[in-house]
């Protein structure tokens, strides 16, 4: 069984030796706060241990040829953590630093976030190891076409369901579908969802996983009794999380201060004007080009002293070097994993509340289950309809976790994987154990 690093790990010791300070892997977190969780909860302790582990990793080599004839060997993966809700779901990033426990940590991460919100999947994540930045539009496709062909004995919409992550979008996802339709003989647009309307995918999915970070962030405001029309924001990230949740919590009143792109961010203190920014989709890395009063780099945006602050761009952001120095009253995780554990902890001590990534950010997979069941049922809904269920699901989840988060004096991430580890464990309990 692989162990956690601790102080007393040669991993540990020698960046300690050498001044460097220890970076959790994304696993280790997925686990640290499935043993924290647990802690308030009375299950079984060999159901835990199953969760502790993948079902499955699969690790994958993936030869494409290069616009200029030569052949570039990539390595993909794709891990299944569990599946006992239903099939396994989860995005797939292209990305230089995807590793194996990097992808078994976010399987983790979208088993508990699939619980929360109560939908029939189980967690799955994968990727290629892969800068896609220097990739032609003709290799990417490629790429795609030999990655897909290498899972597919392990993907399909009764078996795991992908979709789009960092590094990949609505058109991956439409070449995936096609490799693996044309591989079965029928198209099949059930295999992976995120893509465009035109070949199967739902309205409202891309918008769909900054929608519910605004929607919660709302919510946690009328929690705790604040108005949102006097409520300033700072949004770390301006991809499609970020901006699609600063937009909507501007049209609601919200005042967004600071955006921020790879480059660095803008600050306003009398509030952005988050249509006219263009999102990195619109126009990449262009957000410090705008003609604002401050610039700022992201790790001065998130020590900005605001109501809210919604870290949307990458992961372990928040540290036990920075926790200290946030000034927001609110944290709203737009991105996965963006606190790291050490962080966490000293947020906990100063009763700075933490919304957790697995509900905030879980409209992806939800409207991504509506594509599903769109799919499946060669039915397509509205717009109007999406949003609307989005918005009854999101509320829901936010309910849910809001009557454990009372109900045993925990912090909100406690109160998420309680919600979800319950049904995970009912689940196990009742199914039992294959020999």
């Amino acid at each position: 069984m692989a162990s956690e690093p601790t102080a007393d790990d040669p991993e540990t010791q020698t960046a300690q030796s050498t001044g460097e300070s220890y970076a959790e892997t994304a696993v280790e977190t997925a686990r640290r706060q499935l043993n924290h969780a647990v802690e308030h909860l009375e299950i079984d302790s060999n159901i835990v241990e199953r969760l502790r582990h993948p079902t499955k990793v699969q690790e994958v080599t993936v030869p494409v040829e290069r616009d200029d004839g030569t052949v570039e060997v990539f390595t993909g993966y794709r891990a299944h953590h569990d599946s006992v809700r239903g099939p396994y779901k989860g995005g797939l990033r292209f990305h230089p630093e995807v590793t194996r426990d990097e992808c078994v940590g976010l399987s983790m991460w979208m088993t508990w976030k699939c619980a929360v919100m109560d939908l029939p999947f189980g967690g799955a994540k994968g990727g290629v190891a892969v800068n896609p930045k220097e990739l032609s539009a003709e290799e990417k496709e490629r790429l795609t076409r030999r990655f897909t062909e290498e899972i597919r004995g392990v993907i399909g919409p009764t078996k795991d369901i992908p979709a789009p992550d960092m590094g990949t979008d609505s058109q991956t996802m439409a070449w995936l579908m096609d490799a693996y339709s044309m591989q079965e003989g029928e198209t099949i647009p059930g295999v992976v969802t995120g893509k465009p309307p035109v070949v199967g995918g739902s309205k409202g999915r891309e918008e769909a996983p900054g929608r519910s970070v605004a929607i919660i962030t709302r919510e946690v405001l009328r929690y705790y009794d604040r108005d949102i029309e006097e409520t300033t924001i700072a949004m770390q990230g301006y991809g499609s999380v970020a901006a699609n949740a600063a937009r909507l919590l501007n049209d609601w009143g919200g005042t967004v201060v600071a955006v921020s792109d790879v480059n660095g961010g803008v600050y306003d203190p009398n509030g952005l004007d988050t249509h006219a920014i263009p999102s990195h989709d619109e126009k990449p890395e262009a957000v410090t080009q705008q003609d604002v009063p401050h610039l700022v780099t992201n790790d001065e945006l998130l020590e900005l002293d605001v109501d809210v602050l919604v870290p949307a761009a990458v992961g372990n952001v928040l540290t036990e070097d920075n926790a200290d120095d946030i000034e927001a009253d609110l944290i709203v995780e737009g991105a996965n994993g963006p606190t790291t554990t050490a962080a966490e902890e000293i947020f906990a001590d100063r009763n700075l509340p933490v919304i957790p990534d697995i509900l905030a950010n879980a409209g992806g997979v939800t409207v991504s289950y509506f594509e599903w069941l769109q799919d499946i049922n060669r039915r397509a809904w509205s717009l109007e309809r999406v949003n609307n269920e989005l918005e009854s699901e999101m509320v829901d989840a936010w309910e849910d976790v809001c009557v454990a988060y009372e109900a045993n004096d925990v912090t909100w991430r406690d109160a998420a994987y309680i919600v979800a580890l319950s049904r995970i464990a009912e689940a196990h309990e009742t199914r039992g154990l294959w020999p």
